[in-house]
Formats: C-alpha cells, sequence, structure tokens
C-alpha cells in the first residue's frame, strides 16, 4: 500500500485511534483523515498531529464530513459507544453511525473496510454495547463492501480513560482499592499498540470479507492485573476485596452522580460473566509479535512522549 494512500478514520479521536494515528505516522503515512465528534479529545489529536486532517463532526448526522471519503484507498471504522446509562446513545452511535458512513463510502465507492469491532459480538454478555456492536458488525458484513473485521478483547495503553486506565488512576487517588469477591475473573487483556499493528497489517493486505478474534495471549485474572498496575506504578494502595453486592450497588450510586461514568454495574456484569476466548494465532497471522504483558503495562505509564495523555469520557 502507498504511503501516501488516503486513510479515512471515522472514530479516531479514541483509544484505538489515538495509537493508531501515532503508529501510521511512524510507519511512513501521511494522507490521513481522522473525524470524531468528542471536541476535547478530537482537539487533543489535531493538536498531536497537525499534519493530518482532523474534522469535528457527529457520524450519526449526514453533512460536509462525508466528503472527505473521496478518493479514499480504505476506511477503518473505529466509531462506537462503550459506556452509557441509556440505551440511545447505543444505537446512535454503534448503529446509526455506522448506516451514515457506509452510505459515505458507497457514495465515494471506497474499495475495502477495516471494522473495529469487539469481544463481545461473541460473548455471554446481554447488554446495550453488546446487542448493538453485533447488529453493527452486521451491517458491515452485509454492506457488500470488501471488509476485515476485528474483534478485540480488553484493551489498554496510552490515552486509555476507561477500564485499565481509569482503575489506575483510581488506584492513585485513593489509599484502599476495593476488588469484588475473590477477584478471580479471567482477563485477556490485549496491548492496543499490538492491536493497531494488526489493523494496520488488515489494511494493507486486505484479506477479503474475512472475520479475526484478536485476543489478548495472556490470561490474567483481574485481580492480578490490579496487582501489576499496583507494582508497575510503584504505590503503596492497599488492596481490599469486598462483596461482590456491596460493589455492584456502589458502582449504581456512583452512577447516579456522574453522568459519564467510567465503569458500570452492566461492565461489573461483564467483568464476572465469566467469558474466556480461544486464541486465534493472530501473531502469526499478521506477522505481529505480542508485547508481554507487564512489559505493556510499564509502556503504557512510562512512555516519556505519550503516558502523560489521558482522553475525556
Amino acid at each position: 500500500m502507498d504511503k501516501n494512500s488516503k486513510i479515512v478514520i471515522p472514530g479516531a479521536a479514541g483509544l484505538v485511534g489515538q495509537n493508531l494515528i501515532v503508529m501510521l505516522k511512524e510507519q511512513g503515512y501521511k494522507n490521513i483523515v481522522a473525524i470524531d465528534k468528542h471536541e476535547h479529545n478530537t482537539e487533543m489529536l489535531r493538536n498531536l498531529h497537525p499534519e493530518i486532517t482532523v474534522i469535528l463532526a457527529d457520524l450519526a448526522e449526514p453533512g460536509e464530513w462525508m466528503d472527505s471519503f473521496s478518493g479514499a484507498e480504505v476506511l477503518i471504522m473505529l466509531q462506537a459507544q462503550i459506556t452509557s446509562k441509556t440505551s440511545e446513545p447505543f444505537v446512535r452511535n454503534n448503529i446509526v453511525a455506522t448506516e451514515v458512513i457506509l452510505n459515505a463510502a458507497q457514495k465515494y465507492r471506497v474499495p475495502y473496510i477495516v471494522h473495529i469491532s469487539s469481544s463481545v459480538v461473541v460473548s455471554v454478555a446481554d447488554d446495550d454495547y453488546t446487542n448493538t456492536k453485533k447488529a453493527q458488525e452486521e451491517l458491515v458484513v452485509n454492506s457488500g463492501f470488501k471488509y476485515c473485521v476485528v474483534r478485540p478483547t480488553l484493551m489498554f495503553g496510552w490515552f486509555d480513560k476507561k477500564h485499565l486506565g481509569w482503575l489506575s488512576r483510581f488506584m492513585k487517588w485513593v489509599p484502599v482499592f476495593p476488588i469484588p469477591g475473590d477477584g478471580k475473573y479471567l482477563r485477556q487483556p490485549l496491548y492496543v499498540r499490538d492491536f493497531c499493528a494488526v489493523i494496520i497489517k488488515a489494511m494493507e493486505r486486505k484479506p477479503e470479507n474475512k472475520v479475526y478474534d484478536i485476543t489478548g495471549v495472556e490470561n490474567v485474572d483481574y485481580i492480578d492485573i490490579i496487582r501489576t498496575i499496583k507494582r508497575v506504578k510503584k504505590l503503596n494502595t492497599i488492596i481490599l476485596n469486598i462483596p461482590y453486592s456491596l460493589f455492584y450497588y456502589l458502582l449504581k450510586i456512583y452512577a447516579i452522580f456522574s453522568s459519564k461514568p467510567p465503569f458500570t454495574a452492566d461492565q461489573l456484569k461483564a467483568l464476572t460473566a465469566g467469558d474466556t476466548f480461544t486464541v486465534y494465532p493472530w501473531g502469526e497471522e499478521f506477522g505481529v509479535t505480542p508485547t508481554p504483558f507487564e512489559a505493556a503495562m510499564h509502556e503504557t505509564h512510562h512512555h516519556p512522549a505519550y503516558s502523560k495523555y489521558i482522553l475525556k469520557p
């Protein structure tokens, strides 16, 4: 793929997009169009990368931003609603926005799509995020475009405002860190830079109408993730196990006072649902060497350039 090929990235100001654009630039790609509706995070992206085209736009609303698809070689679809207290934002940002984006891609005859789905589409979870991500993936698969779908598990890395990023900041703020139950909930965390390397390889190789489950290669219990964060950040926080039901209701109470809670009761249910995913050999398939979990956590928290940046909810 020519380094001047036009790459359009809806939802570019989130965790994956911020890391992906860093890596695309590292690999010499220049003609990048990044689109997102989050004003603060989009401005951060623009300031970090003034040489690329950054557009502030609501992807669920047709508009001039759609003209940026003209001449695109590939569309990398990142837009997603991950957390919300109501169902409407999930429908709007995971389904309606996808329909609008696909219409723009059809109008300008974009030849290839890399769609970032989620491991939840094959999980036992039953919530707004899971159900709308399933519907979103179906829209892409049935769109008539040539595509590659990649389904990541729980991700972490630079810019992380949710999940492990929020947990690591919370641990720094409080003297005691609560763990629901015994904390032995198996996780398969995926380093976002490893995932972005897979996206770039998919973009370059263009496998036709393929779906890949991109799972973290190390099985780590939730409580061990928390212990690793504590060790890497050299914190003195006390880790305390509390009853699951108490943890659940504390999250419910927190959501009453927070318009955009970073960790919800539904996510707690997903955390403890018992999902495990078969590890497809994606490293061999895409020529990407997975980063060891602890090394990735260290890079996440200690990189001199990017570890200081945090997205807003």
